[in-house]
């Protein structure tokens, strides 16, 4: 299998001292879905910060499909690597949906027919089309969601990064951006809390837990290890059974 993302002994310490990651391996494969699990503090932000180059490795490395992460590759690295934030609204900033959704394609040297081929793909892939002249402030939280996806989709990135996709969205919203995610053809990592989101899209998982890969394996052998999760400080919401496998 092709590899998008490898990491290597990743370790990092901030310029206070604080150590947090102390040698981190990953392989994840083109067109995987992973989700990337731990407690608060674990080093999640840290781990998905070095994959586009906002933090650079104090020690071992990043390589993105075969590119290594490093000061003279950070313009093609930030190409392939797409970030979604938490929040929308740091991710929208523009007048119109269409306007946000060309930025970063424009930016990259795009213009004409190819670029508004590249915004109305990214948009038809999200179900936002037919919001493209409407300001981003006036759409719902979901729709909000959606457009900051089609943002960084319109780069035609390698690897999605989506930083706990599902807070925040209501029922209809939440299912309607599985649908998605599950649709795309790019290979995801999914920062989440969300333990049931993870079962449901990814069917591997990582727990990430003081600054190492605590465990790596299929997202349900993982959530129905009861005292895997209590160890590291992760929680099914109350009632939720691990769905038995039938065939």
């Amino acid at each position: 299998m092709t590899t998008s993302l490898e990491v290597r002994d990743l370790a990092y310490a901030y310029p206070d001292g604080t150590q947090a990651l102390f040698g981190v391996d990953l392989t994840v494969a083109r067109g995987e879905r992973v989700a990337l699990l731990g407690p608060n503090g674990a080093g999640k932000t840290t781990l998905v910060m070095h994959l586009n180059g906002i933090l650079t490795a104090g020690h071992g490395s990043v390589t993105v499909a075969g590119t290594p992460v490093r000061k003279d590759t950070l313009k093609e690295i930030r190409q392939r690597v797409g970030l979604v934030f938490q929040d929308p609204d740091d991710q929208l900033f523009m007048p119109t949906v269409r306007d946000d959704v060309a930025f970063g394609p424009a930016n990259a040297g795009l213009r004409g027919e190819e670029l508004e081929h590249r915004v109305k793909d990214a948009l038809d892939r999200v179900g936002m089309l037919e919001a493209a002249d409407r300001p981003p402030h006036h759409l719902s939280f979901g729709q909000r969601r959606r457009v900051a996806v089609a943002t960084v989709l319109a780069m035609e990135p390698e690897i999605l990064v989506l930083d706990e996709p599902s807070s925040n969205l209501d029922p209809a919203a939440r299912r309607e951006l599985a649908e998605i995610l599950r649709s795309l053809d790019v290979t995801v990592l999914m920062v989440t809390h969300d333990l049931p989101y993870a079962l449901e899209l990814c069917e591997r998982s990582l727990i990430l837990s003081d600054g190492v890969i605590a465990a790596d394996g299929p997202t349900r052998t993982l959530l129905a290890d009861a005292d895997l999760l209590a160890a590291h400080r992760l929680e099914l919401p109350y009632g939720f059974a691990i769905p038995v496998e039938r065939g």
